[in-house]
């Protein structure tokens, strides 16, 4: 149903359609609503935010006035030498320029026009030792709010932040809180004291529900950014499906046809429609025919259910070309009985005192890489001799004691555990007795064992590096010696959880421009046809640079996108 050839007609007339509301979508809706256009944006699902809400909500954006401010040296010239070298030739050095250069000024933009802010931290880029790569100050912390700040419907309808991200599940933390926590840094049990306080002080909230009105991550920048659209005037639809995409007989993009409250409403978009609906990871066809490995499955994904590959089909319809189809943001996940959505293993695997087996009892990576990094090494060892899909994640009842392991939570016997958690691991008094249930070697996973208890003693991993990189040493406990990253495993009992090849997103999709305009099979751009965040192809390529590396992009690409088809070259 492209609708090429059709004119008239339409139920709505504005200038802006936007599809999807997370962090790039909202952004783009944002900005063009305050240059006095009339904006439309619309949500597949009940709640706003998309995946983008329910992350850590972390932008990675170079040469900073926050990181400038705080006496960091970096330049848009270094961030291009470090993504240029993570990516080769896969992404057209164009886009690349147009994200290092403007990034700093939509960060610029989004904090004059809204009340979000964002600060740059000391978390290290995720292959800092590589040329351009920065130990820090380049991912973006987003200020928190209170959701009285919020209308009472705007709360209600605001997507909530996973709960790998919260403290037990449901408590809201910074990231500048959540680390030394993590990792049992210097004033951890203060800084747990005052997040248990802040949550179970607001009375008058648990009295109506166990949700915090301290809202943070990627919940608050969606939140802050729809307080700015109501301002301006911006509308937002909820329950509303993009169909397809409407095409004048030229071919351009003239408007949508979105199905809401049971009848398809044709909406015409005078200045262009930007695709923000997210990646296919929920998608089971999708993730068949696109993504590598023998097994690749949407409830291994921590992406939101919604998450089907509607936007970019829509594009194909419309004539559309597409890039890096099998690429995701990949992430080892564990699955949780109950729930829809997989657990994504961020930092717990860098922590001492667990590794990562296949199903031969065998390591195979250095645990600690950057999730992206092991999530598809997990995929590329695969072997129907040698499967490392499922892997299993062992450890110990120090780091069980110590440490969390996604929804194993540190301080909490196993008993007191809820039941579909304790489900999620076995447990035994010896390495050989775990081995059986796992259904692994016993010999073999005894062997990898005593071998990385010998590495922890001497603080050098000789078969992966473990504890090598900088980003490896972010999430150690800095109080372990002679490696942050490597403990013994030998205090019973022992515990083994399943760990899948899952994923936060995909980042295959639409083939774009540098100002986000898409492009058709002949490489010619589509008039009024715009793709952003995980519709778009990523201008990150196969790589994963450093925390925010999807939200940053989406965002800037947003703003570029509104800047073309408004026809304006500056910020208001």
């Amino acid at each position: 149903m492209s609708g090429e050839g059709v004119s008239g007609g339409w139920d709505k007339q504005i200038d802006v359609l936007v599809i999807g509301t997370g962090a790039g979508g909202m952004a783009s809706a944002v900005f063009a609503a305050h240059r006095g256009a009339r904006v439309l944006i619309v949500e597949k699902s009940g709640l706003y935010g998309g995946t983008s809400a329910t992350s850590g909500g972390g932008v990675w954006i170079p040469a900073s006035d926050s990181a400038l401010a705080q006496g960091q040296q970096d330049t848009p010239e270094e961030a291009y030498t470090y993504i240029k070298g993570l990516t080769g030739n896969m992404v057209a050095d164009a886009r690349i320029r147009a994200f290092v250069e403007t990034a700093h000024v939509m960060k610029r933009e989004i904090e004059a026009i809204s009340d979000l802010r964002f600060t740059a931290i000391p978390y290290t880029d995720y292959q800092a030792e590589k040329p351009g790569g920065k130990m820090g100050y380049r991912s973006h912390a987003c200020n928190t709010m209170d959701a009285r700040d919020l209308s009472r419907e705007d709360f209600e309808t605001l997507r909530t932040t996973h709960p790998s991200a919260m403290l037990f599940g449901f408590i809201p933390w910074t990231i500048m809180e959540s680390a030394p926590m993590i990792t049992r840094g210097p004033g951890w049990k203060t800084t747990m004291a005052k997040v248990l306080w802040r949550y179970y002080s607001d009375i008058p909230q648990r009295l109506r529900s166990a949700r915090s009105r301290f809202v943070v991550f990627g919940s608050a920048i969606a939140g802050h950014l729809k307080n700015a659209l109501n301002r301006d005037g911006g509308e937002l639809w909820l329950n509303a499906t993009l169909v397809d995409l409407v095409k004048d007989a030229s071919g351009r993009v003239e408007g949508a046809v979105i199905r809401k409250d049971g009848r398809d409403i044709r909406v015409h978009a005078a200045k262009g429609v930007i695709l923000a609906a997210g990646g296919f990871e929920r998608n089971q066809a999708m993730r068949e025919e696109h993504l590598p490995g023998a097994e690749s499955r949407p409830e291994w994904s921590a992406g939101q259910e919604n998450n089907t590959g509607d936007g970019i089909a829509a594009g194909v319809r419309a004539g559309a070309a597409t890039d890096l189809m099998g690429e995701a943001w990949w992430a080892p996940t564990l699955s949780v009985p109950g729930e829809t959505r997989a657990r994504p293993l961020f930092y717990e695997r860098a922590l001492p005192g667990n590794i990562m087996v296949g199903q031969t009892g065998e390591r195979y990576m250095n645990e600690a890489r950057s999730y992206d990094i092991a999530g598809r090494a997990m995929i590329d060892a695969d072997r129907p001799d040698r499967r490392t899909i499922p892997s299993w994640i062992v450890l110990d009842s120090r780091f069980r004691r110590k440490y969390p392991m996604g929804p194993v939570l540190p301080l909490v016997p196993d008993w007191l555990l809820p039941k579909r958690v304790r489900q999620m691991y076995v447990k035994a008094k010896t390495i050989r007795e775990l081995a059986g249930k796992m259904g692994v070697d016993p010999d073999r996973l005894e062997n990898t064992v005593n071998r990385v208890n010998r590495f922890a003693v001497t603080g050098v991993d000789e078969d992966f590096g473990r504890g090598s990189a900088p980003y490896d040493r972010y999430y150690g406990d800095q109080s372990v010696q002679p490696n942050p990253n490597l403990a013994p495993i030998d205090e019973a009992p022992f515990y083994a959880l399943k760990v899948y090849p899952g994923d936060i997103g995909t980042k295959g999709g639409l083939a774009t421009d540098e100002t986000a305009r898409v492009l058709d099979t002949a490489g010619q751009p589509i008039p009024g046809l715009y793709a952003i965040g995980n519709n778009a192809a990523s201008v990150m390529g196969p790589s994963y640079p450093g925390a925010g590396s999807t939200l940053a992009p989406a965002m800037t690409f947003g703003y570029l996108a509104i800047l073309d088809c408004l026809g304006d070259p500056g910020a208001a």
